[in-house]
Protein backbone atom coordinates (compact mmCIF):
# COMPACT_ATOMS: atom_id res chain seq x y z
CA UNK A 1 0.00 0.00 0.00
CA UNK A 2 1.11 3.42 -0.94
CA UNK A 3 2.48 5.38 2.06
CA UNK A 4 0.05 8.67 2.65
CA UNK A 5 1.79 11.78 2.35
CA UNK A 6 0.20 14.39 4.71
CA UNK A 7 1.02 18.49 4.32
CA UNK A 8 0.40 20.19 7.67
CA UNK A 9 -0.16 23.69 6.57
CA UNK A 10 -0.07 26.25 9.60
CA UNK A 11 0.38 29.64 10.99
CA UNK A 12 2.35 28.92 13.93
CA UNK A 13 5.59 26.42 14.65
CA UNK A 14 8.20 25.95 16.69
CA UNK A 15 10.17 26.37 18.11
CA UNK A 16 8.31 30.16 18.72
CA UNK A 17 5.71 30.06 21.18
CA UNK A 18 2.09 29.42 20.59
CA UNK A 19 -0.47 27.18 21.23
CA UNK A 20 -1.35 26.46 17.16
CA UNK A 21 2.17 25.50 16.47
CA UNK A 22 2.68 23.35 19.79
CA UNK A 23 -0.21 21.38 18.10
CA UNK A 24 0.98 21.04 14.73
CA UNK A 25 4.28 20.02 15.81
CA UNK A 26 2.64 17.23 17.97
CA UNK A 27 0.20 16.11 15.22
CA UNK A 28 2.97 16.26 12.95
CA UNK A 29 5.23 14.18 14.82
CA UNK A 30 2.65 11.19 15.91
CA UNK A 31 1.33 11.51 12.46
CA UNK A 32 4.54 10.07 11.36
CA UNK A 33 4.76 7.95 13.79
CA UNK A 34 1.54 6.74 12.61
CA UNK A 35 3.19 5.76 9.11
CA UNK A 36 2.38 9.14 6.64
CA UNK A 37 4.81 10.94 5.04
CA UNK A 38 4.48 14.69 7.26
CA UNK A 39 5.59 18.00 5.70
CA UNK A 40 4.91 21.37 7.15
CA UNK A 41 4.22 24.29 6.02
CA UNK A 42 5.12 27.40 8.24
CA UNK A 43 6.69 31.03 8.48
CA UNK A 44 9.90 32.14 10.23
CA UNK A 45 9.47 33.76 12.72
CA UNK A 46 12.57 34.73 14.11
CA UNK A 47 14.58 37.75 11.99
CA UNK A 48 17.33 35.75 10.46
CA UNK A 49 15.50 32.24 10.91
CA UNK A 50 18.59 30.94 12.53
CA UNK A 51 16.48 29.76 15.57
CA UNK A 52 13.96 27.93 13.20
CA UNK A 53 17.31 26.33 11.18
CA UNK A 54 18.26 24.40 14.46
CA UNK A 55 15.29 23.76 15.46
CA UNK A 56 13.99 22.03 11.90
CA UNK A 57 17.62 19.98 11.50
CA UNK A 58 16.72 18.19 14.22
CA UNK A 59 13.20 16.67 12.94
CA UNK A 60 12.38 13.30 11.43
CA UNK A 61 9.80 14.68 8.86
CA UNK A 62 10.40 18.19 6.60
CA UNK A 63 9.64 21.49 7.06
CA UNK A 64 8.83 24.07 4.61
CA UNK A 65 9.68 27.69 5.79
CA UNK A 66 8.32 31.39 4.86
CA UNK A 67 11.20 33.75 5.42
CA UNK A 68 10.37 36.67 7.67
CA UNK A 69 9.54 40.01 5.86
CA UNK A 70 8.99 43.41 6.59
CA UNK A 71 7.00 43.04 3.50
CA UNK A 72 4.29 41.40 4.63
CA UNK A 73 2.50 41.20 1.69
CA UNK A 74 5.15 39.45 -0.17
CA UNK A 75 5.54 36.75 2.88
CA UNK A 76 0.82 36.38 1.76
CA UNK A 77 2.58 35.53 -1.91
CA UNK A 78 5.20 33.39 -0.91
CA UNK A 79 3.02 31.21 1.19
CA UNK A 80 0.82 31.00 -1.50
CA UNK A 81 3.49 29.45 -4.12
CA UNK A 82 4.86 27.24 -1.79
CA UNK A 83 1.39 25.80 -0.97
CA UNK A 84 0.74 25.14 -4.29
CA UNK A 85 4.08 23.27 -5.41
CA UNK A 86 3.64 21.33 -2.39
CA UNK A 87 0.46 20.35 -3.12
CA UNK A 88 1.87 18.30 -6.22
CA UNK A 89 3.06 16.13 -3.62
CA UNK A 90 0.35 15.33 -1.34
CA UNK A 91 -3.17 13.86 -1.36
CA UNK A 92 -4.39 14.98 2.21
CA UNK A 93 -4.35 18.97 3.48
CA UNK A 94 -4.65 19.46 7.18
CA UNK A 95 -5.12 23.55 7.79
CA UNK A 96 -4.17 25.00 11.40
CA UNK A 97 -4.47 28.99 12.15
CA UNK A 98 -6.26 31.69 10.04
CA UNK A 99 -4.22 32.57 7.18
CA UNK A 100 -3.68 28.58 6.95
CA UNK A 101 -7.80 28.32 6.18
CA UNK A 102 -7.76 30.97 3.97
CA UNK A 103 -5.04 29.63 1.76
CA UNK A 104 -6.03 26.23 1.66
CA UNK A 105 -9.60 26.94 0.89
CA UNK A 106 -9.07 29.41 -1.96
CA UNK A 107 -5.92 28.81 -3.58
CA UNK A 108 -5.65 24.67 -4.17
CA UNK A 109 -6.68 24.89 -7.73
CA UNK A 110 -8.04 21.60 -9.03
CA UNK A 111 -6.14 19.67 -6.20
CA UNK A 112 -8.11 16.03 -6.33
CA UNK A 113 -6.98 15.04 -2.47
CA UNK A 114 -8.77 16.00 0.84
CA UNK A 115 -8.66 18.94 3.14
CA UNK A 116 -9.68 19.34 6.69
CA UNK A 117 -9.65 22.39 8.49
CA UNK A 118 -8.48 22.71 12.27
CA UNK A 119 -9.93 25.65 14.38
CA UNK A 120 -8.97 27.09 17.65
CA UNK A 121 -11.05 29.49 18.48
CA UNK A 122 -10.13 33.19 17.43
CA UNK A 123 -10.10 32.25 13.47
CA UNK A 124 -14.01 31.81 13.69
CA UNK A 125 -14.98 34.60 16.30
CA UNK A 126 -13.59 37.71 14.31
CA UNK A 127 -15.62 40.72 15.30
CA UNK A 128 -14.84 41.97 11.70
CA UNK A 129 -17.87 41.11 9.73
CA UNK A 130 -15.91 40.64 6.79
CA UNK A 131 -13.05 38.79 8.03
CA UNK A 132 -15.82 36.20 9.38
CA UNK A 133 -17.70 35.80 6.21
CA UNK A 134 -14.17 35.28 4.31
CA UNK A 135 -13.08 32.70 6.48
CA UNK A 136 -16.67 31.06 7.26
CA UNK A 137 -16.73 30.72 3.13
CA UNK A 138 -13.03 28.80 3.45
CA UNK A 139 -14.24 26.65 5.85
CA UNK A 140 -17.08 25.60 2.71
CA UNK A 141 -14.24 24.67 0.95
CA UNK A 142 -13.20 21.59 3.52
CA UNK A 143 -14.23 18.09 3.79
CA UNK A 144 -14.06 17.91 7.13
CA UNK A 145 -13.56 20.49 10.19
CA UNK A 146 -11.88 19.43 13.13
CA UNK A 147 -12.37 21.76 16.80
CA UNK A 148 -10.38 21.56 19.44
CA UNK A 149 -13.07 21.88 21.73
CA UNK A 150 -17.14 21.98 22.00
CA UNK A 151 -16.76 25.26 22.69
CA UNK A 152 -15.04 26.36 19.21
CA UNK A 153 -17.62 23.99 17.43
CA UNK A 154 -20.08 26.05 18.78
CA UNK A 155 -18.52 29.45 17.40
CA UNK A 156 -19.41 27.83 13.60
CA UNK A 157 -22.72 28.11 11.70
CA UNK A 158 -24.69 25.58 11.82
CA UNK A 159 -24.50 24.08 8.37
CA UNK A 160 -20.81 24.05 9.16
CA UNK A 161 -21.04 22.04 12.66
CA UNK A 162 -22.63 19.19 10.52
CA UNK A 163 -18.97 18.48 9.27
CA UNK A 164 -17.37 19.09 12.11
CA UNK A 165 -15.97 16.52 14.58
CA UNK A 166 -14.17 18.04 18.10
CA UNK A 167 -10.80 16.57 19.41
CA UNK A 168 -9.62 17.82 22.13
CA UNK A 169 -5.92 19.35 22.24
CA UNK A 170 -3.14 16.78 23.07
CA UNK A 171 -0.78 16.62 25.77
CA UNK A 172 2.97 15.18 24.99
CA UNK A 173 3.82 13.97 28.06
CA UNK A 174 7.48 13.77 26.39
CA UNK A 175 7.50 17.46 27.37
CA UNK A 176 8.51 17.09 30.84
CA UNK A 177 10.46 13.98 30.65
CA UNK A 178 13.96 14.68 32.07
CA UNK A 179 14.98 17.57 32.89
CA UNK A 180 18.39 19.29 34.60
CA UNK A 181 18.33 20.89 38.33
CA UNK A 182 17.59 24.12 37.65
CA UNK A 183 17.75 26.75 40.66
CA UNK A 184 13.90 27.96 40.49
CA UNK A 185 12.38 28.86 43.85
CA UNK A 186 9.38 30.95 43.71
CA UNK A 187 8.23 33.43 46.84
CA UNK A 188 4.79 33.24 48.60
CA UNK A 189 1.75 31.10 49.43
CA UNK A 190 -0.12 29.83 47.58
CA UNK A 191 1.72 30.40 44.81
CA UNK A 192 -0.19 31.07 41.30
CA UNK A 193 0.96 31.04 37.94
CA UNK A 194 0.06 31.50 34.36
CA UNK A 195 1.57 30.20 31.51
CA UNK A 196 0.94 32.31 27.76
CA UNK A 197 1.66 35.15 26.22
CA UNK A 198 0.55 38.21 28.90
CA UNK A 199 -2.50 39.20 27.41
CA UNK A 200 -6.04 40.28 27.58
CA UNK A 201 -6.78 36.96 26.32
CA UNK A 202 -4.70 34.96 28.39
CA UNK A 203 -6.20 36.91 31.59
CA UNK A 204 -3.07 38.13 33.90
CA UNK A 205 -4.72 41.21 34.59
CA UNK A 206 -8.37 39.74 35.47
CA UNK A 207 -6.07 37.96 38.10
CA UNK A 208 -4.31 40.81 39.36
CA UNK A 209 -7.91 42.56 40.26
CA UNK A 210 -8.49 39.67 42.30
CA UNK A 211 -5.36 40.01 44.19
CA UNK A 212 -6.38 42.58 47.03
CA UNK A 213 -9.32 40.79 48.35
CA UNK A 214 -7.31 37.41 47.47
CA UNK A 215 -4.46 38.80 49.86
CA UNK A 216 -6.80 39.09 53.32
CA UNK A 217 -7.19 35.32 52.99
CA UNK A 218 -4.30 34.42 51.91
CA UNK A 219 -1.74 37.30 53.10
CA UNK A 220 1.54 35.75 51.47
CA UNK A 221 0.09 35.05 48.12
CA UNK A 222 1.89 35.24 45.13
CA UNK A 223 1.25 35.47 41.25
CA UNK A 224 3.90 34.59 38.67
CA UNK A 225 3.22 35.35 35.18
CA UNK A 226 5.22 33.44 32.50
CA UNK A 227 5.34 33.92 29.05
CA UNK A 228 6.13 36.87 26.02
CA UNK A 229 5.59 40.14 27.71
CA UNK A 230 3.60 42.11 25.37
CA UNK A 231 1.12 43.08 27.73
CA UNK A 232 3.23 43.28 30.50
CA UNK A 233 3.21 47.19 30.98
CA UNK A 234 -0.25 47.41 31.38
CA UNK A 235 -0.34 44.38 33.95
CA UNK A 236 2.19 46.03 35.88
CA UNK A 237 0.41 49.36 35.90
CA UNK A 238 -2.73 47.80 37.05
CA UNK A 239 -0.86 45.81 40.24
CA UNK A 240 0.75 49.53 40.91
CA UNK A 241 -2.68 50.91 40.95
CA UNK A 242 -4.24 48.16 43.00
CA UNK A 243 -1.04 48.45 45.44
CA UNK A 244 -0.37 44.74 44.86
CA UNK A 245 3.08 45.05 42.57
CA UNK A 246 4.90 43.39 45.19
CA UNK A 247 3.32 40.11 44.65
CA UNK A 248 3.21 40.25 40.96
CA UNK A 249 6.14 38.69 39.01
CA UNK A 250 6.63 38.65 35.50
CA UNK A 251 9.34 35.71 33.96
CA UNK A 252 9.01 36.51 30.60
CA UNK A 253 9.85 32.95 28.10
CA UNK A 254 11.98 31.19 29.62
CA UNK A 255 13.37 27.70 28.36
CA UNK A 256 11.51 24.08 28.74
CA UNK A 257 13.55 23.32 32.41
CA UNK A 258 12.78 26.51 33.30
CA UNK A 259 9.37 26.14 32.91
CA UNK A 260 9.14 23.02 34.55
CA UNK A 261 10.58 23.94 37.67
CA UNK A 262 9.03 27.03 37.81
CA UNK A 263 5.41 24.80 37.68
CA UNK A 264 6.89 22.36 40.21
CA UNK A 265 7.34 24.95 42.36
CA UNK A 266 4.13 26.28 41.95
CA UNK A 267 1.00 25.84 43.80
CA UNK A 268 -1.99 26.59 41.60
CA UNK A 269 -2.26 26.60 37.84
CA UNK A 270 -4.43 30.13 36.96
CA UNK A 271 -5.70 30.77 33.60
CA UNK A 272 -8.89 33.73 33.83
CA UNK A 273 -9.03 34.08 29.86
CA UNK A 274 -10.95 36.71 28.07
CA UNK A 275 -12.89 37.34 24.71
CA UNK A 276 -11.56 40.81 23.69
CA UNK A 277 -13.34 43.14 21.52
CA UNK A 278 -11.74 41.76 18.27
CA UNK A 279 -12.73 38.00 18.99
CA UNK A 280 -9.78 36.77 20.23
CA UNK A 281 -10.71 33.80 22.05
CA UNK A 282 -9.34 31.25 24.36
CA UNK A 283 -10.14 27.92 22.17
CA UNK A 284 -8.75 25.39 24.54
CA UNK A 285 -6.14 25.62 26.74
CA UNK A 286 -3.34 23.32 26.37
CA UNK A 287 -0.80 25.06 29.06
CA UNK A 288 -3.84 23.74 32.03
CA UNK A 289 -2.85 19.81 30.90
CA UNK A 290 0.79 20.48 31.26
CA UNK A 291 0.36 22.06 34.25
CA UNK A 292 -2.02 18.56 35.00
CA UNK A 293 0.76 16.35 33.93
CA UNK A 294 3.20 17.84 37.09
CA UNK A 295 0.20 16.97 39.57
CA UNK A 296 -0.97 20.93 39.57
CA UNK A 297 -4.47 21.81 39.96
CA UNK A 298 -5.88 24.41 37.65
CA UNK A 299 -8.11 27.15 37.89
CA UNK A 300 -10.04 28.50 34.72
CA UNK A 301 -13.01 30.86 33.20
CA UNK A 302 -15.94 29.88 32.23
CA UNK A 303 -17.32 31.21 29.05
CA UNK A 304 -14.27 29.37 26.39
CA UNK A 305 -12.49 26.67 25.35
CA UNK A 306 -10.96 26.45 29.22
CA UNK A 307 -14.33 24.99 29.96
CA UNK A 308 -12.86 21.52 28.20
CA UNK A 309 -9.75 21.30 29.29
CA UNK A 310 -10.91 20.85 33.58
CA UNK A 311 -12.61 18.10 34.69
CA UNK A 312 -14.37 20.08 37.51
CA UNK A 313 -13.54 18.72 40.68
CA UNK A 314 -10.64 16.51 39.42
CA UNK A 315 -8.21 18.31 37.81
CA UNK A 316 -9.46 21.86 38.58
CA UNK A 317 -12.35 24.03 38.82
CA UNK A 318 -14.05 26.36 36.78
CA UNK A 319 -15.55 30.33 38.11
CA UNK A 320 -17.08 33.22 36.11
CA UNK A 321 -14.78 36.28 35.49
CA UNK A 322 -15.03 38.45 38.67
CA UNK A 323 -16.92 35.89 40.60
CA UNK A 324 -14.34 36.82 43.57
CA UNK A 325 -16.17 34.23 46.11
CA UNK A 326 -16.22 31.39 43.76
CA UNK A 327 -12.52 32.06 43.03
CA UNK A 328 -11.66 32.16 46.79
CA UNK A 329 -13.28 29.11 47.47
CA UNK A 330 -11.94 27.15 44.74
CA UNK A 331 -8.03 28.08 45.80
CA UNK A 332 -8.81 26.96 48.77
CA UNK A 333 -10.35 23.66 47.75
CA UNK A 334 -7.04 23.20 45.72
CA UNK A 335 -4.95 23.81 48.58
CA UNK A 336 -6.79 21.86 50.95
CA UNK A 337 -7.40 19.01 48.60
CA UNK A 338 -3.54 18.94 46.91
CA UNK A 339 -2.64 15.22 47.16
CA UNK A 340 -5.75 13.92 45.85
CA UNK A 341 -6.02 16.75 42.89
CA UNK A 342 -2.61 15.89 42.09
CA UNK A 343 -3.63 12.10 41.44
CA UNK A 344 -6.84 13.05 39.36
CA UNK A 345 -5.32 16.22 37.56
CA UNK A 346 -2.78 13.81 35.95
CA UNK A 347 -4.98 11.25 35.34
CA UNK A 348 -6.94 13.46 33.49
CA UNK A 349 -3.56 14.64 31.83
CA UNK A 350 -3.08 11.09 30.61
CA UNK A 351 -6.37 11.38 29.03
CA UNK A 352 -5.16 13.51 26.58
CA UNK A 353 -2.14 11.87 25.59
CA UNK A 354 -1.57 12.81 21.66
CA UNK A 355 -0.62 8.63 21.43
CA UNK A 356 -4.59 8.75 22.30
CA UNK A 357 -5.62 11.74 20.29
CA UNK A 358 -3.57 11.18 17.27
CA UNK A 359 -5.93 7.94 16.15
CA UNK A 360 -8.86 10.16 16.17
CA UNK A 361 -7.28 12.29 13.63
CA UNK A 362 -5.87 9.34 11.98
CA UNK A 363 -9.59 7.88 12.13
CA UNK A 364 -10.63 11.15 10.78
CA UNK A 365 -8.02 11.45 7.57
CA UNK A 366 -8.99 7.57 6.62
CA UNK A 367 -12.73 8.64 6.77
CA UNK A 368 -12.16 11.35 4.94
CA UNK A 369 -9.42 10.04 2.24
CA UNK A 370 -11.84 7.24 1.49
CA UNK A 371 -14.93 9.38 0.18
Amino acid sequence: MKQQSVLIVTSEFPPQPGGIGDHAYNLAYYLERSGYRVTVLADCRSDDGREEQRFDAGLSFTVVRIPMSKRRFTMYLQRIRLYKELLQETNIVLASGKFSLWNVGFASGRFKGKKIAIVHGTEVNFSNKILHASVNKALQQFSKIIAVSNFTKGLLSKPLQEKTVVIPNGFNPNKWESHPEVGVRLTGSPKLITVGHVSPRKGQQEVIKLLPALQEQFPDISYHCVGLPTGQQACETLAKELDVFERVFFHGRVSNDTLYALLQDSDVFVMLSTITGSGDVEGFGIALLEANALGLPTIGATGCGIEDAIDVGRSGFLVDLGDMEGFKQALQQCMNDKDRLAVSAKEWAAKHDWERIIERYVGVIGEVHSK
